[in-house]
């Protein structure tokens, strides 16, 4: 029997959200490493996701970045708004790569408990597809 409230077979978008609520200020994750949580779902189904947000939603799409540490480009922008948001977090951009050190500030995801009770896959380690060592 699934547990009250949880997530295990909501739709694909609604459980890339409750991930990317999980992300604390000042962290990043990867697309990838949420898709890998959430299962059934590729990096770019998460960066779907995160384009289609309404204005002034509550998931923090600016945390989520690509395994190269650095931030994707969109049609029509926005990467500048992405940057000034996880900078005003604490975020840190190498000058010389734009990208981030996932060693400071990766997210390694949500707690076990928050995991199972939701029916999500723990986090793969920051930036590397399961299949990459």
């Amino acid at each position: 029997m699934q547990p009250p409230n949880s997530l295990k077979h909501a739709p694909v978008y609604e459980r890339i959200y409750a991930i990317a609520r999980q992300i604390p200020p000042g962290k990043v994750a990867t697309y990838g490493q949420i898709a890998a949580m959430v299962g059934s779902c590729t990096a770019r189904m998460v960066g779907y996701a995160m384009a289609a947000l309404p204005y002034g939603s509550d998931v923090p799409w600016q945390r989520v970045i690509n395994r190269q540490g650095k931030i994707s480009l969109r049609a029509g922008g926005g990467g500048s708004r992405q940057r000034q948001l996880l900078e005003a977090e604490g975020v840190h951009f190498d000058p010389k790569t734009d990208s981030v050190d996932f060693n400071q500030v990766g997210w390694s995801g949500p707690d076990w408990e928050w995991l199972d009770y939701h029916g999500f896959q723990p986090a793969p380690v920051w930036g590397r597809r399961k299949d990459e060592k």
